[in-house]
């Protein structure tokens, strides 16, 4: 599913360079529900986004379902991260104007060979358990519940792979639970691949895998 080789990923240049990923190798399978740990600057979230195509490594490749993604053309990248990833953050990143359903169906609209996508919108906000939140606005909900509808929208394309970077650390322990279980549920019912970057170390029994990290390296 996932397969990183030798990444290095390097900010700045000469004396003031930063070297925040120094060769990192790794392999998450499909179906795996993996967490990526370590301290705050060990690397992280840097990691993630460049298996998630949201950044480029200064060296190194990434392959996605035997596809080499580092080599694509930034018009094939940005069609193969609609197509097949997904991605949840921090920030809920609603847009206020747009209801539950119309923010979750917004990337299938920019996806145009998709149809359905009201019904698939629909479907997911039961399955994260807004369905009678559907007409609701972000200010009318809790965070929890626009962190919900967050996930809802990073699986309506049905992506291969749910990428989640630090998606409960703005969320009371109660909203976090509840954020947790359904990602345990998507990875148990419907076998979906997930990557995700916690700091939380309670986090780790919702997981099949911790992958940890130390100043820009994995730890084995």
């Amino acid at each position: 599913m996932i397969l990183a080789n030798k990444i290095l990923k390097t900010y700045g240049h000469g004396t003031s360079s930063v070297h925040a990923l120094k060769g990192v190798d790794l392999r998450v399978a499909d179906g795996e529900f993996v967490a990526i740990m370590g301290r705050s600057g060990s690397g992280k979230s840097t990691l993630l986004r460049i298996l998630g195509l949201l950044d480029h490594p200064t060296a190194g490749d990434v392959y996605i379902d035997s596809i080499n993604a580092t080599k694509l053309h930034e018009g094939d990248r940005a069609k193969f991260r609609l197509e097949k990833l997904g991605y949840v953050f921090q920030e809920h990143s609603l847009i206020a104007e747009l209801n539950a359903l119309e923010n979750v169906y917004l990337p299938a609209v920019a996806d145009l060979a998709r149809n359905g996508y009201r019904r698939r919108a629909e479907e997911i906000l039961k399955i994260v358990g807004l369905g009678d939140r559907i007409a609701h606005f972000p200010s009318e909900m809790s965070g929890g519940e626009q962190q919900r509808v967050a996930i809802a929208r990073a699986l309506i394309n049905q992506p291969k792979i749910l990428f989640a970077d630090e998606p409960t650390a703005s969320l009371d322990e109660d909203s976090s639970k509840v954020v947790l279980d359904l990602f345990y549920r998507l990875n148990k019912e419907l076998n979906q691949t997930i990557v995700m970057v916690t700091h939380e170390p309670d986090d780790k029994k919702y997981v099949d895998r911790v992958i940890w990290m130390k100043d820009g390296r994995l730890e084995l």
